[in-house]
Parts: structure tokens; C-alpha cells; sequence
């Protein structure tokens, strides 16, 4: 009996290692040992200063930090404006390498990969659905399965999300909430009319992760929750702290719970984190890295 089990369990782990063989000589970015997670969600609360969130009510966001690990004091690169921040966020390096310096005009192409581009070498799907028609600079050709620009609210962002997760449960996803942003521009930062935007950003985030439970996926999925820039006043841009510190979360497999990082997050180690989490190689010349911090190394896939 015991020498049965054995040999079913020898057969199993050793068609398991055939196909990561497979899988790893046919890419050009290899696989690292042992993937956190299957399913990697970034999420970002465009113009979300740290303090907002303390402000809003945001049951939800108050939940994951509670699951999970953050810090109110990451840090954003300049100019800290939208394209150009969202680039180093998925790409794990800075403008001066990712070419992208500006949010109107004319946008020249990404120098370096994605980490959408990284994960699709590796036989992950990719997807990215946002709220404002720029991200498609973000887009390179090839490098993403599904983008959806479905309209400019945190509601309709969501709502899409939630269908394309019922059509793709691994990989790489990247989800764009606008809200805070543009009521920034047009109230002011931290009005109450900001505030009510990200509640609103709030609940849908609750709508993902809901979904996420519906799905069984919650268990084997890395959130990753940040924001591209703060604001103050009605702008951002600048090296004010309020427009370049932003909140950086994440829970999910083998991340702490209740877990206050203490040292530095920038924006450009979000790209390198879920590239981690995903079990794929991280370029040795990027400037973001994983936040191995929010790992507790006593915890394991559940």
C-alpha cells in the first residue's frame, strides 16, 4: 500500500518537473523555482494619497491591510503624473530608462519590457482594463491578451475585471480606478468630493475581490493595491511629498499578515514584486525589486 502511494506520488512529481523543463527551454525568461501565486491583480487608485484612505471610508482597503502588508509611505517617481508613473510601475524602472516622460504629446514607445511582456514569455495571460484611453502607450504589441478601456469610472472598470477573470484565472491583470484623479483635478485633493471618489474606488475593489472569492480564486492570488501619484490642491506633478508618496498593499499567499513594511517601497518594485510572486526571473539591471518584506516565509500557498 505505502509502496504504492509512493510510486503514484514518484510519477506525479516527476511529469510535474517535465513540464516546468518544457515550459522553462522554450522561453527566453526562465521560470524561478516556486511561483507564491497563480493569478497576480494590480490595482491602481489613480491620485490616492495615504492619508485619503484614513479620511474615506474604505472597509475594504482597511480589510486587506489587515490580511495583509503595507506602507503608507512608498514612493513615486517624477514627474509624478499618470502615464509617466504608471510606466515605472510596470516596467520596475525609472523614465529616464523607460523613455516615457510625459502624459500628452507626443508619446514615444517603451524602451524595456513590461512585466506583462515578461510574464506572456513564460506562458502567463495578460490583461490590463482601465479607465483612460493612455494606457494603450502601456500596451505593447504582443505582450497583452485583453485590453478593455470600458469607460473613465472605478464601477465600469470593475465590472468588466469581473467578467475577464471568469475567462482568466492566472497570469498577470492589471486594473485601473481613475476616480480619484480626475475628482482631484476638478475639487481639489482630499475634498469631500475626492474623499467620496475613492470609497467609491472602494467598493470596487470589494467588487474584484468578491469576485475573486466567487471564483475560488482569492487563495492563489497576489492583490497588489498602490496608486500612481498623490496631489495637492488641484495638481500633482511635483516634488511636494503629498504628490509623490502613495500607499502600497498587498495580501494574499505567503504574504504576512497584519504586516507593517518598514523599509523602502518605491513604485518601480510593484512590476518586480509580481513578477516575484509569479515565479519569473526579474532582470538583473531593473531598478524596482521584489518587496520581500510582505513575504512571511513561514507561510505558504493556501
Amino acid at each position: 500500500m505505502q509502496g504504492s502511494a509512493f510510486r503514484r506520488s514518484r510519477r506525479l512529481f516527476l511529469s510535474s518537473l517535465g513540464s516546468f523543463v518544457v515550459l522553462a527551454s522554450c522561453c527566453s525568461v526562465p521560470l524561478q523555482a516556486a511561483p507564491v501565486a497563480s493569478l497576480v491583480v494590480i490595482i491602481s487608485f489613480d491620485g490616492l494619497r495615504p492619508d485619503a484612505i484614513a479620511k474615506a471610508s474604505t472597509p475594504v482597503l482597511d480589510l486587506l491591510v489587515k490580511e495583509g502588508a503595507h506602507t503608507w509611505n512608498a514612493q513615486t517617481v517624477l514627474p509624478s503624473i499618470t502615464l509617466v508613473s504608471h510606466a515605472s510601475m510596470l516596467t520596475g524602472v525609472e523614465p529616464s530608462r523607460h523613455g516615457i516622460t510625459s502624459d500628452t504629446g507626443t508619446i514615444r514607445p517603451l524602451r524595456v519590457p513590461t512585466c506583462f511582456e515578461l510574464a506572456k514569455q513564460v506562458g502567463y495571460p495578460t490583461a490590463m482594463v482601465v479607465g483612460k484611453p493612455k494606457f494603450k502607450h502601456l500596451a505593447k504589441p504582443g505582450t497583452i491578451d485583453y485590453f478593455s478601456n470600458p469607460g473613465y469610472w472605478a464601477k465600469d472598470v470593475a465590472r468588466v475585471a469581473v467578467k475577464r477573470l471568469a475567462q482568466q484565472q492566472t497570469g498577470l491583470m492589471f486594473l485601473h480606478l481613475p476616480d480619484p484623479d480626475s475628482t482631484g483635478h476638478k475639487y481639489g485633493w482630499m475634498s469631500p468630493k475626492q474623499l467620496k471618489s475613492v470609497s467609491d474606488c472602494d467598493s470596487a475593489l470589494g467588487t474584484v475581490l468578491k469576485a475573486l472569492d466567487g471564483y475560488g480564486l482569492r487563495g492563489r492570488t497576489l492583490v497588489i493595491v498602490t496608486a500612481d501619484h498623490g496631489g495637492h490642491d488641484r495638481k500633482h506633478g511635483s516634488k511636494d511629498p503629498r504628490d509623490r508618496t502613495i500607499p502600497w498593499i498587498c495580501a494574499g499567499p505567503g504574504v504576512g499578515t497584519a504586516c507593517k513594511i518598514q523599509g523602502p517601497v518605491s513604485t518601480c518594485d510593484t512590476a518586480a514584486t509580481a513578477l516575484h510572486a509569479l515565479g519569473v526571473a526579474i532582470p538583473s539591471d531593473w531598478q524596482g525589486k521584489p518587496v520581500f518584506e510582505a513575504f512571511d516565509p513561514r507561510r505558504s500557498v493556501r
